[in-house]
């Protein structure tokens, strides 16, 4: 493992691929070996000559790295990158996670909103421009996403050709292990179903780097972006090729014309944050707490953060709700119950018109209950219009970067106290009505689902070419 990636990473912390292992097939045809006739790859740096290094597009998805999405392999997603860049002039912006929040709020016993404060305090010392929230971007693909259903689902009611019938399910698309699973696992047939709406995190990144950091007053090049996350996926999510942009600038003194820039430069996990305020010796629970950055932080005049209620994003809430009164003129109050089926990571929502089922969708969490759906999408006999899919068991608050538990508490008891403390501490509202992102829509994208936001809230998926994969089956 190499010596740039923090101590958090650890092989037996990675268990959100279905099959993770020590042996990846890309490196053998860049690895020295002690004995060349017994092609075995091994992470021993005895056996190696030197480091392997495997890009994006080398990567398979075989689940032969030592971690689940290689994130190990992307050299720029670490804690000495983050500190060396705060030293290079440009603008440190951090994006924090709501999941990370509960994860570092169980660990210091104290609640989300005083982490926030005393984190911003701790990061600005350290010399960073602005802490975010993602929960404010995650509103905004909401109600992108909300928009995306909305145009499927007439879509698929305007005609009975079984073409016009694959715009649905919709599958959510904020997971990244997910996504590198599908594209690279499942191929074509199941893109199309997959949301196109950009992940919370590549949204906000797509948001500061095209919109915020002008009324900053930097360039974009000039912008540092980190998020910190619940998952090392997301690691990989930020490397995409798709998530790259060329900036072209006005001035006639800009030089660097056609300078690719990433909307997201780097990504934390919650445990390398814990391991940054540790290598630093602070008394976290000590600092003084600072105010919240508001220009896209979802906090409220009384100083309350709100949001969603779902705990991985609320997208099929969310999604149901206003499916629900724009389609049927059916307005749900209250807290909605989803039917546990096979087990709580696979639960259900219907909603009833006349006698009749006019709306069902599903919560699929882990990869046992997703490939279950993947089949049925496969064989069209899914009958959800909308699943929300995420690569874990229990969904976010259990992503592989977060804090693991203390000594004599049991995984479940830990997610258990961690959903708890997102629960209660966050105050559901409306994305509809969050006046950040109406904000973003007047000043920049326009709005829901225009040309502006396909541009920068949406994304196209790629399956990985067959000939490359099929290489796994002739060993």
């Amino acid at each position: 493992m190499s010596e740039k990636f923090s101590p958090t990473l650890r092989i037996g912390d990675l268990s959100d691929f279905i099959a993770p292992s020590q042996n990846c097939v890309v490196s053998l045809k860049k690895a020295t070996f002690k004995d060349p006739d017994k092609p075995q790859v091994s992470t021993s740096s005895k056996q190696q000559a030197e480091p392997v290094k495997i890009s994006l597009k080398d990567c398979l998805a075989c689940s032969g790295c030592i971690t689940s999405a290689e994130t190990v392999m992307l050299e720029k997603q670490s804690l000495d990158e983050f500190l060396s860049n705060i030293n290079k002039g440009k603008a440190v912006i951090i994006s924090l996670s709501p999941q990370s929040r509960a994860s570092l709020a169980e660990h210091f016993g104290i609640s989300p909103l005083q982490v926030f404060k005393k984190l911003t305090t701790f990061l600005k010392s350290l010399g960073v421009k602005s802490i975010f929230d993602t929960s404010c971007s995650r509103d905004l693909t909401l109600i992108e996403a909300c928009n995306e259903f909305i145009a499927r689902y007439k879509q698929s009611q305007e005609s009975d050709d079984e073409r016009s019938n694959s715009s649905l399910p919709m599958l959510s698309s904020a997971c990244p292990g997910w996504i590198c699973y599908a594209e690279k696992q499942l191929g074509s047939y199941i893109l199309p179903y997959i949301s196109s709406v950009k992940s919370p995190q590549q949204t906000i990144g797509a948001t500061i780097k095209h919109h915020i950091c002008q009324k900053l007053g930097f360039r974009p090049d000039e912008i540092y972006h980190v998020t910190v996350m619940p998952c090392y996926d997301k690691k990989l999510e930020a490397a995409r090729e798709d998530f790259v942009f060329q900036f072209d600038s006005q001035e006639e003194t800009y030089r660097d014309e056609g300078l690719e820039i990433p909307e997201v430069d780097s990504v934390l996990t919650t445990g390398e944050v814990l391991d940054l305020i540790q290598l630093k010796a602070v008394n976290f629970e000590a600092l003084e707490e600072s105010p919240l950055d508001k220009m896209l932080t979802n906090v409220d005049d009384e100083g309350h953060l709100y949001g969603v209620a779902g705990s991985s994003g609320g997208y099929a809430e969310t999604v149901f709700r206003h499916a629900a009164k724009t389609l049927f003129g059916k307005v749900i109050e209250g807290h909605l119950e989803f039917k546990t089926i096979r087990n709580s990571d696979f639960r259900e929502v219907a909603l009833e018109v006349e006698g009749k089922t006019v709306l069902k969708f599903a919560l699929c969490y882990g990869f046992q209950n997703l490939q279950n759906i993947v089949r049925k999408v496969k064989m069209r006999k899914c009958d959800y219009q909308f699943v929300e899919v995420m690569a874990c068991p229990s969904g976010c608050l259990n992503g592989g970067g977060q804090i693991k538990p203390k000594p004599g508490q049991s995984p479940k008891e830990l997610i258990k106290t961690l959903e708890t403390i997102y629960l209660e501490n966050v105050m559901v509202a409306d994305p509809f009505k969050n006046p950040l992102v109406r904000s973003l829509y007047d000043e920049w994208l326009e709005q829901p689902g225009s040309e502006k936001a396909k541009k920068h809230v949406h994304t196209e998926y790629h399956p990985v070419v067959k000939s490359i994969t099929a290489q796994l089956h002739n060993w």
